[in-house]
């Protein structure tokens, strides 16, 4: 629709250059948008302020100027108007936005796709949890948020894979090896002292319990260095086979799952280190190896090989991504908790020394969620019944009121998730208050057919009945709708869709509260508001599916 009005405006701006109305026909780039007030028109343009220095024009001339070359615009626009230093606002005619539903209609389960991704290859590497627990409520807004991601990507014609790293190397798996083996000897009676820093929860024991049912006391009769490897092994296998089915119920499934010792096994950590050591980027001091990151704007150099010989995760994170270019993937996406923020600087220095663009790295940082019941916050503790884990809040009110719910806000900002409202099947809860539209429309749809329209196919003297102001609302809110997925696209942005569908579907209650649909004495009419109400419910359908939600029939 904006490029429509773009359209015109450069055909009637070109027509008073040929006729001396303006000096120039250098046309600098200018922004159609619709303006936030509803009173200032449906649309809006600065070309007569980006224009003034060009045509060495007051803007206020330069707009009267192009308004009166608009000429005949086919019944677009109604009437124009010069607003403050001289904006043209546009106010559209109705019929305008009738094609629109014919659009929606005709390219379907498409409508909102386009091609900005030009097929660019693109990496959504998300969730990646240590296999060291089950998954909690942040790890499940991380993961609402990078499957969104990537879907809208895909939708926008980007070469999408996704991908699980597995953090399967290193002090954390050997301290769930320790943690495991403590608990398994404690089974037999010994008194062992079980450390701070070691896995406290009640999984831990359970996972004993079941290497005690199935190897006895032959663990105690090997060496502890063998135990702990075996205990580590089996522990966090088992482990990430609960993250894996936590995620398929969530809805989420992986293109790929990446383990990170691999890449010792392959000695691509080794290899990635030499080649930068060579090059003089990585160099010694004390005992130790260091990056010079702060050669790419970080505050301070990094460790990647400690003075004991052991590598940090920096070093096996430089290998992995150097890995994901090898692939052929133009652009890396990681999806990281708040926590990681000052990690942010040290990779996109390791992308930039491999020798790649800062542009073709983005890290997307996912903060907090404070689950509570009934606005009251929620005790985090397994022990006392409480929810904890992401499959708890999956069980208790479902994929969808999940989902949604993790992206009704930024992921920029923390989020009070409240488990009761999640489950109420009222306007209070934002995934009900969505799905109950579609769920709706499928009702009058269903009832329309029982009246005799069978097929709500595109009648243009029924779409030209569609005059209400609210039907003109709702024709609007599914033209923004290409726009709004492209923008969620270029900014990563995934809420943007979830306030689109809350936006979308308020205009339909309002509609709905006002008007009926299925007018029993004009049958061109009720035609014409079923195609309409058919296209409201696509589109909803079609946002839905961009967040990883149902669109049900009934509710």
């Amino acid at each position: 629709m904006k490029q429509q009005i773009k359209d015109i405006i450069l055909k009637a701006a070109t027509k008073a250059f040929e006729n001396g109305d303006l000096p120039s026909s250098d046309f600098p780039e200018f922004v159609v948008e619709e303006p936030k007030i509803e009173a200032h028109g449906d649309f809006s343009t600065n070309i007569a302020m980006v224009m003034a220095k060009i045509q060495k024009m007051a803007p206020r001339k330069i707009a009267e100027a192009i308004i009166n070359r608009l000429g005949d615009t086919n019944g677009a626009v109604a009437k124009t108007e010069i607003a403050g230093p001289g904006f043209i606002n546009f106010f559209m005619d109705t019929t305008f936005w009738h094609p629109v539903l014919s659009q929606v209609h005709k390219e379907d389960i498409a409508y909102g796709k386009s091609v900005i991704g030009q097929g660019k290859k693109v990496m959504v590497e998300f969730v990646s949890a240590n296999p060291t627990g089950p998954l909690h409520v942040g790890h499940g807004r991380g993961a609402a948020v990078g499957d969104s991601v990537a879907r809208i990507l895909a939708f926008n014609g980007y070469d999408v894979k996704k991908e699980y790293y597995i953090n399967d190397s290193g002090r954390q798996i050997r301290t769930l090896g320790t943690s495991v083996f403590l608990r398994y000897r404690s089974l037999f009676g010994d008194d062992v002292e079980f450390p701070e820093d070691c896995y406290q929860g009640e999984y831990i024991i359970d996972m004993a319990r079941a290497i005690k049912a199935d190897r006895g006391r032959e663990l105690i009769e090997i060496t502890e260095e063998e135990a702990i490897a075996y205990c580590a092994r089996l522990a966090a296998d088992s482990i990430l086979d609960g993250i894996r089915s936590d995620l398929e119920s969530f809805g989420i499934t992986f293109d790929n799952w990446f383990s990170e010792q691999s890449l010792f096994d392959n000695g691509m950590v080794d290899k990635a280190l030499k080649a930068f050591q060579e090059k003089g980027t990585i160099y010694e001091e004390d005992g130790a190896k260091w990056f010079r990151t702060t050669d790419y704007g970080d505050e301070k150099d990094r460790v990647v090989v400690r003075n004991n010989g052991l590598t940090t995760y920096f070093a096996s994170d430089i290998a992995y991504h150097q890995e994901k270019f090898e692939r052929g993937f133009e652009r890396l996406i990681d999806v990281w908790g708040a926590d990681h923020h000052g990690y942010i600087p040290r990779m996109t220095a390791s992308v930039m020394a491999s020798g790649h663009k800062k542009e073709q790295f983005d890290v997307v940082l996912v903060q907090l969620v404070n689950l509570l019941r009934g606005g009251e916050p929620v005790a985090m503790s397994t022990r006392s019944g409480e929810f904890e884990t992401l499959q708890d809040v999956v069980n208790e009110v479902g994929k969808d009121a999940a989902r949604f719910i993790f992206l009704t806000r930024n992921y920029e900002s923390p989020l009070d998730f409240d488990l009761d409202i999640a489950k109420k099947k009222s306007n209070d809860n934002p995934v009900y208050y969505v799905q109950y539209v579609h769920a709706r429309i499928s009702s009058i749809l269903e009832k329309g057919r029982e009246r005799g329209i069978i097929d709500v196919a595109k009648d243009k003297a029924a779409i030209a009945r569609l005059i209400e102001p609210e039907e003109v609302h709702l024709m609007k809110a599914l033209a923004r709708y290409p726009e709004t997925v492209i923008m969620a696209a270029e900014t990563m942005a995934p809420h943007r869709i979830t306030f689109y569908l809350m936006e979308l579907a308020s205009c339909f209650h309002t509609y709905y509260n006002k008007h009926r649909v299925l007018v029993e004495d004009d049958k061109e009419l009720m035609t014409g508001r079923l195609f309409m109400i058919l296209a409201i419910k696509n589109v909803i359908r079609n946002g839905l599916s961009l967040l990883g939600v149902s669109a049900p029939e009934k509710m």
